[in-house]
């Protein structure tokens, strides 16, 4: 006769694994003995071992008293119905892992692959990373509320950073980020700016580089927020662009009544 710690031994199972089987009523307890002690034979060794053997396949305790209690036909349906399940599971699992290894580089989540594209070829370019965040955190909101207009808006800013001129914009603002408001580089940058925006609104028309179009202005007030918490210095730039004709950030557009920009500077 065995004490509980020595069926736990042959068992390979844990003496709390065996009280817990008890509890659930999975193994039954023998009588005490004189001393007090529950001594237990060589049929609980194999009960005990077929429930860890169970249990360690994935059943769950709830079904391990029912396919102990089974015939064999009955057994070998419980044991396919928990093999479809465990596949199931295996499959949702293997979802979530490959669902993980996109958040791992931070700029998978909640944001479409073709999205993620157009992030990476701007640190390819050498946009500082700052610059960047801001466009990440302004996709996001935008891929939730118009995900069928993705595709469409991405592949216009990928035609324009093709340019040179539109992709020095973003270096130039990189450079600009710790620049104060009075920096005459900052202002050169607006000249710049608002030259090469209204040549291409000459050439290609406004809507060319009006960006995601047709939300409402509290909407639109939200993503310019985003960027310029991100990026302070783009606050500032859209102040001068906007004496220059120019006015948004997400929603870029001419203002009223403008007069050309100036030429930009040498």
């Amino acid at each position: 006769m065995l004490t509980i710690g020595e069926l736990a031994a042959y068992a390979g199972v844990t003496v709390r694994a065996v009280r817990h089987y008890h509890a659930k009523g999975l193994l039954p307890e023998p009588e005490r003995d004189h001393s007090g002690y529950r001594r237990y034979d060589a049929g609980a060794v194999v009960e005990l071992l077929r429930i860890r053997t169970l249990a360690e396949a994935g059943v769950p305790l709830a079904r391990v008293r029912e396919l102990l209690q089974a015939g064999e036909e009955e057994f070998a349906a419980a044991v396919a119905d928990i093999d479809r399940r465990l596949e199931a599971e295996i499959q949702e699992r293997q979802r979530h892992r490959e669902h993980i290894a996109r958040l791992s580089s931070g700029d998978g989540l909640a944001l479409p692959s073709e999205v993620v594209g157009f992030l990476d070829r701007l640190r390819a370019l050498g946009v500082d990373e700052r610059i960047v965040q801001a466009e990440r955190d302004g996709w996001i909101p935008l891929a939730a509320r118009s995900p069928g207009r993705v595709a469409e808006w991405i592949a216009r800013k990928q035609e324009q950073i093709g340019d040179p001129e539109f992709t020095a914009f973003y270096l130039d603002l990189s450079e600009a980020l710790g620049r104060g408001d009075d920096d005459p580089a900052l202002v050169e940058l607006a000249d710049r700016v608002a030259a090469y925006l209204t040549e291409l609104a000459d050439e290609r028309g406004e809507e060319y580089l009006g960006g995601p179009s047709g939300f409402e202005p509290t909407f639109v007030e939200l993503m310019d927020t985003l960027a310029f918490d991100t990026v302070p210095s783009a606050r500032r730039l859209i102040e001068l662009l906007k004496q220059r004709g120019w006015d948004g950030w997400t929603a870029l557009r001419r203002t009223p009544g403008c007069h050309p920009a100036p030429p930009a500077s040498s």
